[in-house]
This record gives structure tokens, C-alpha cells and sequence, in this order.
């Protein structure tokens, strides 16, 4: 049973055991950044590379690409994201906080507030006398808007130096689309697989790493038949259910729970421009139901707009029939950081061991930052001289820690809050019948096993 706690526990613990560290921290810090420390960014790599493997090394129909964080800047224009990528924000006079205009008149007057103007957004907090969340006082900037995009400048002269760091990676992938038709043998349909680093400048990010600056995202986009046409079509409605089960999986893969994942149905009138369908794969946060996934059918919208505003023909021609059209497409999106937090927030656990409440990550295997700890139980009498060979063995196939600092028990109680599957403990019985003391982190059961069948044995388990 999960524990009740808020995020409070969840902050400490991470900062406490090395995984995440708030940004610049020397420096008071550095609002929304944040460092992934040791055991955060071996959980931050585990997670990319079994969605690599999941989803481009063990499917036939996806290939990997690694865009640049800067693009042309037409690429944007033509994606709508200069025109339209845009947040109308208020501040605060009272406390100097800052805002989401639309979200303060949703949340005090429970009313859609999407779309409207700087004027009426204003109007809207004045007349109504909208309250500052954070100090109580309805003293507000007027609204305005400004685009969620990094601007930079590359070195250049003229008017077109004006360059943006990437708001999302999919646009990458769709410039690179004939590229890929080119140099490999993929037919349509297929899919083109990214991992990389986003940015936006969002008014009211939060929530620990849920909603950062600098994020990263693991997408996918997978180019079907459109509807139409003399060719054998794809069924996008299948093509999306398909895509949407695969998320789920992916979901128990990574070892969240069932009950605390679940969908939302984006309402027809608040698709984005490019969407005829968007569902959001949504966990139960500590601080709430919030959107973990994405699932998007784009239709042929970028490809289409990337043709236009290139002047580049982005089409595809069917070897077998000769037909020729623009690809359709269905994207699922995947965010790490929320994937990480979504994980240490699951399998965070409390319970009891020795007359003691006991912290323990339950990571399924597959994430876990460290797999094997190798602990002797004395600094003495050669034992950490052959937990160091033991070591030094499983190190090739496995990420292990050495830890000889401190008693056995305070030594289990550090590895289970960094959420490693197995400590093996060499003590003095080792030296007389070459067996350790392996210890399981869930159930603390300790069984005791042959060090010449120690690889093999945890070969077995690890794979669970």
C-alpha cells in the first residue's frame, strides 16, 4: 500500500540520496533547473535507453534520428509555433509572482478563458477581482502575451539572425523526413524515433521536475496511409489504439501501477491546430491527476507545411503501386523527466524493518541506477579483499556499488532508499564455503549462494 506523503518526501529524498539537486544551488539556486546527480541520471539513462530498445531496436518498422537543437527558423513559422506558441501572462504587484492569465480566471471564475485577448484577460481579473494564489491580493499587472520560445542569435549579419531553441523535438524529425526515405529501406508504415533535449520559456512551470525549462522527450512519428487514395489505406483509428496500447505497456513496463494510470480525451474544441485526436496517458502525482504521455493523430499537417514553406516536395511514392501521397501521422511523446519522477513517486514505499520505519524505492529492475551492491560485512581479516574480486567480476555486466562504510544494517537501509534489488554481503562463512549472502530489497529474504553460480543466479532475477 502506498504510503500517504506529498511531495516534501519525495524532494528530500532525491536530493538526500543523489538524485536530483536543485539548480545552481551555490548560488541560491535558479528557479525550475535542476541537476540529475549520480543515481538520477543512471535512472534518467536506464528509462531512454529500454525506450530505445523498446521502441526502435526491437521494431522492424522504426528508425532513429539525433536532430539539432537549433533548426532554421522558417522550420517554426512554418510549424506555427511563431505565430501561435504564446501564453498571456500577469504579475503579481503584491508579491511579484507570476502567472498564467487564462488559469487564474479558470481556477477563481470557473470559466474557459483560452484565446481571449489582452484586453479581455485584463478585464477580466480587474472586474472580478482575482486573487493571487500566493499572497491573497488582487493587484495585477495587465495581461500580456509572449511567445514560450528561447530566442538566440547565431553570428551572422542581417535581419534573419534570429534563431530559437527547440520547443519540441518532432519538428526535427519532420525535416528530416525525406533524408531518411532516401538512405534507408523503410516503407510507409513507419515510424522515426528522437531522444533529446526541448525548451520553453513557461510562465508557471512546478511541481519539482514536472514542469521544467529544459526538458527532454522520447517521441516517435509514425507516418501512415492517409485516408484516402487507391493504395491499401491505414486505418488511423486502429493505427492510434495500437499506438495507445503500446503506451500502456510501455506504462507497466517501467513499473507503474495500474490504478494510477489512466486516459483523458482532449474535447474537440481544445485540439491543437494540427490534432483530429489527442489523448493524454495521465498518473495520479502526489500533487494530482496531471499528463504524463501524449498521443496525437497530425494528420498531414507538418509535412505539408514544411513542403510548402521549403518549396521542398515531402511526399512518398509506393514502390508497389506507384501511388504517390503525403504521409499522415499518429505521435506518441514521451516525457523523461516526467517519466523519471513518476517512477521514484510509484515505487516510493515505507515499512517496517527491525523496529524501524524503512524507506525503500521499489524500481523494477530494468531502471534501477544501481542493480548489485557488494557490501563486506568487516574491513578486516580479507574480506573486502574478496567482496573486491566479487566485484570486480560483476561490474563487466552489471552497474554495482562497493560499500564497506558503516554497519551491515545502516548499509541495507542506504540501498534500499536508492532502490537496488540486491545487496551481496561476504563475511566470514564465505572464507571457509565460497558463498555470500544475497539479500532481496523488497522482501529483505536472504538466501545463500555459491559465488562461482553469484552471475548466473543474478542473471536470472535481474531479468525478471
Amino acid at each position: 500500500m502506498m504510503p500517504s506523503m506529498d511531495m516534501e518526501k519525495i524532494v528530500s529524498l532525491c536530493k538526500r540520496r543523489g538524485f536530483i539537486y536543485p539548480g545552481s544551488e551555490i548560488y541560491g539556486g535558479f528557479a525550475n533547473t535542476y541537476t540529475f546527480g549520480p543515481y538520477g541520471s543512471e535512472l534518467r539513462k536506464n528509462i531512454k535507453d529500454l525506450w530505445w530498445k523498446t521502441f526502435v531496436q526491437q521494431r522492424a518498422d522504426v528508425v532513429g534520428i539525433d536532430g539539432g537543437i537549433l533548426l532554421h527558423p522558417r522550420a517554426w513559422e512554418a510549424s506555427g509555433h511563431v505565430a501561435g506558441f504564446n501564453d498571456a501572462m500577469v504579475d503579481c504587484k503584491q508579491c511579484k509572482a507570476r502567472h498564467r492569465a487564462d488559469h487564474l480566471i479558470e481556477k477563481a471564475l470557473k470559466i474557459e478563458a483560452e484565446g481571449l485577448t489582452e484586453a479581455d484577460l485584463t478585464k477580466l481579473i480587474e472586474e472580478n477581482k482575482v486573487k493571487c494564489p500566493k499572497c491573497g491580493v488582487s493587484n495585477f499587472t495587465p495581461a500580456r502575451y509572449f511567445n514560450l520560445m528561447f530566442s538566440t542569435e547565431i553570428s551572422k549579419t542581417g535581419d534573419d539572425s534570429k534563431v530559437y531553441l527547440r520547443p519540441e523535438t518532432a519538428q526535427a524529425i519532420f525535416l528530416e523526413f525525406k533524408n531518411v526515405l532516401d538512405t534507408t529501406r523503410v516503407r510507409v508504415p513507419f515510424g522515426i524515433a528522437q531522444i533529446g533535449k526541448a525548451f520553453r520559456n513557461e510562465i508557471t512551470p512546478g511541481n519539482f521536475i514536472f514542469r521544467l525549462i529544459e526538458f527532454e522527450q522520447m517521441e516517435i512519428e509514425y507516418f501512415i496511409r492517409p485516408a484516402t487514395g487507391s493504395g491499401q489505406a491505414e486505418q488511423w483509428q486502429q493505427v492510434f489504439e495500437d499506438w495507445l496500447a503500446q503506451q500502456h505497456r510501455w506504462c507497466e513496463l517501467i513499473g507503474l501501477k495500474k490504478e494510477k494510470v489512466s486516459e483523458y480525451e482532449h474535447p474537440k474544441e481544445k485540439l491543437s491546430h494540427y490534432s483530429k485526436r489527442t489523448v493524454d496517458i495521465m498518473y495520479d502525482f502526489p500533487f494530482g491527476r496531471s499528463e504524463l504521455y501524449g498521443l496525437a493523430y497530425r494528420t498531414d499537417f507538418d509535412l505539408s507545411q514544411h513542403s510548402e514553406f521549403s518549396g521542398k516536395e515531402l511526399a512518398y511514392r509506393d514502390p508497389v503501386t506507384n501511388e504517390k501521397f503525403v504521409p499522415h501521422v499518429i505521435e506518441p511523446t514521451w516525457g523523461v523527466d516526467r517519466s523519471l519522477l513518476a517512477v521514484i513517486c510509484d515505487a516510493y514505499d515505507e515499512d517496517e524493518a527491525d523496529g524501524e520505519t524503512r524507506v525503500v524505492l521499489r524500481f523494477v529492475p530494468a531502471i534501477a541506477p544501481i542493480k548489485v551492491a557488494v557490501l563486506p560485512l568487516m574491513k578486516k581479516d580479507g574480506l573486502p579483499e574478496m567482496a573486491n574480486t566479487i566485484f570486480d567480476q560483476l561490474k563487466m555486466k552489471y552497474r554495482v556499488e562497493f560499500d564497506d562504510g558503516g554497519s551491515i544494517g545502516k548499509r541495507y537501509r542506504r540501498q534500499d532508499e536508492i532502490g537496488t534489488p540486491y545487496c551481496v554481503t561476504v563475511d566470514y562463512e564465505s572464507k571457509d564455503d565460497s558463498k555470500v549472502t544475497v539479500r532481496e530489497r523488497d522482501s529483505m529474504k536472504q538466501e545463500r549462494i555459491e559465488i562461482k553460480e553469484l552471475e548466473g543466479w543474478l542473471s536470472d532475477h535481474l531479468s525478471l
